[in-house]
């Protein structure tokens, strides 16, 4: 596993650049996000997916989320109504995410069975950053095996996951300064809005 330091609000683009390179390549990567410390690949790796499936032992019928740059992105992947946008632009960029009907462009292992998928517009400039580079959506799920309690400190994470279900790049930005994971709020009926998670 390769590791690389970074300080959340003082990153170089070269690390941005390194970062999105090895998604590109199908890289899976242990993250700071804007809410904790994440696992993930490029959106629309079929194979990267379902490699941090298997890492987290994460059952397929319990979808992952994507991050997005910013609300272009998002009407690529999601079918949205202008009631929809409205609500969405009241809350992102933030620690929401949003469960929406997907286009066929978010691939299926992604999505729920009848094409529900979660997404979030994260308000954090590495992020947007990295996945504007990247351009594509960034899977985002909890640094964790499926079930176990987050990971806070990073400098575990060898001690935690087996030796063969390592993610290939760790970005360790220290401790992070919040520990909440996002509300998840399904937004398929707007008329009928229902919190999955506070």
């Amino acid at each position: 596993m390769k590791k690389i330091f970074i300080k959340i609000n003082r990153f170089s683009l070269d690390d941005i650049k390194l970062i999105a390179n090895e998604l590109k390549n199908g890289k899976v990567i242990a993250y700071p996000t804007d809410t904790i410390y994440g696992l993930g690949c490029d959106g629309t790796n079929v194979k990267s997916i379902n490699r941090v499936y298997r890492i987290k032992k994460r059952p397929k019928t319990k979808p992952m989320l994507i991050l997005i740059s910013g609300f272009e992105m998002f009407r690529k992947y999601f079918c949205v109504n202008k009631d929809q946008l409205d609500f969405l632009k009241q809350i992102w960029p933030g620690p929401y995410t949003a469960v929406l009907k997907a286009k066929k462009s978010l691939p299926a292992n992604l999505q729920t069975k009848d094409q529900g998928a979660g997404v979030r517009f994260p308000k954090n400039k590495f992020l947007i950053e990295l996945i504007k580079k990247l351009d594509r959506p960034l899977v985002s799920t909890s640094l964790n095996i499926s079930g176990d309690k987050n990971i806070i400190n990073i400098n575990e994470i060898e001690r935690y996951f087996p030796k063969g279900s390592l993610p290939d790049l760790l970005i360790n930005a220290g401790k992070l300064p919040w520990k909440k994971p996002s509300t998840v709020i399904d937004l398929r009926d707007i008329y009928n809005i229902k919190i999955l998670r506070k």
